[in-house]
This record gives C-alpha cells, sequence and structure tokens, in this order.
C-alpha cells in the first residue's frame, strides 16, 4: 500500500507530467510542511488554514525568500488540491492562502558599448562578414 506522499509522486509524474526536478522540489517543500505539523500533532489531513499560516510566518522568519515562499505555498497548494481530488478530504484548507508578492525581475542586457565591441569584432573581409553582421543587429534590435 502505497503512502499518501508516494501517491502524491505518482500522481505528479503520471497524471501532472511533471518534471523530475518539479517534483523533487515539491517533495522537499512538503517535508517542511509535514515536519512542522508533526511537530504541533496534527494530521495533515486535519490541517486548518491558520496552522498553514503558521507555518508560512515560520518559514518567512527563518529567511527563505518570498520567491521560494511563493513556491512553497505553490507546493502545498498542488498537495491539498490533490487530497480533495483522491476525497481524503472535503475543505480546502489552503483556498484563502496568499503566496507573497514578487516583483517582475528585468533582464540583464548588453550595453551600447558591448554591442559596439561585438559588431566591431566581425571580420567584414570575409564573405559572411556582412551577413553575421546582420545577424548580430537584428538579434539586438529585436531584444
Amino acid at each position: 500500500m502505497l503512502t499518501l506522499p508516494d501517491e502524491y509522486r505518482l500522481y505528479l509524474k503520471m497524471e501532472k507530467s511533471l518534471s523530475a526536478n518539479t517534483v523533487d522540489g515539491y517533495e522537499r517543500d512538503l517535508q517542511k510542511l509535514f515536519s512542522f505539523l508533526k511537530e504541533a500533532h496534527i494530521a495533515v489531513e486535519d490541517a486548518k488554514i491558520e496552522h498553514l499560516r503558521d507555518f508560512i510566518v515560520e518559514i518567512g522568519e527563518i529567511g527563505i525568500n518570498a520567491r521560494s515562499q511563493a513556491r512553497l505555498i505553490s507546493s502545498i497548494k498542488s498537495f491539498y488540491h490533490f487530497l480533495i481530488y483522491k476525497q481524503k478530504i472535503d475543505q480546502d484548507p489552503t483556498e484563502l492562502l496568499q503566496a507573497p508578492k514578487i516583483g517582475l525581475r528585468l533582464p540583464e542586457v548588453l550595453s551600447v558599448g558591448e554591442i559596439d565591441r561585438i559588431i566591431s569584432a566581425v571580420d567584414l573581409s570575409k564573405a559572411e562578414g556582412q551577413r553575421n553582421k546582420a545577424i548580430i543587429e537584428v538579434l539586438y534590435g529585436s531584444g
């Protein structure tokens, strides 16, 4: 007989077709939750929104950044949706659980000087020089 975490792992792999790295990440996140609930003497199926919020607060206090907290909350929500799907629980305790707001990161881009150096490095005396210069300029111009 499979344990609940084993069933969830199979669900993620087979039904959700998630990559092995994603499945491993979800499992690591859930192990943190399971440890927290075990210390509080709360069964996973009996966890309420208050318990999950306490867990998120504790995670934040130990210094886990907002992006990692958001991923962790996503893992928890996915797990509890799985429990509802498998009819292990009736109510979703994650329904009102909100992830921290994460600002968008701007990509790092090359400076104009760096682009000029790349273009000037193209050997225009060769037949493919003009083509290579045009390719670089199109790539730069299109972002």
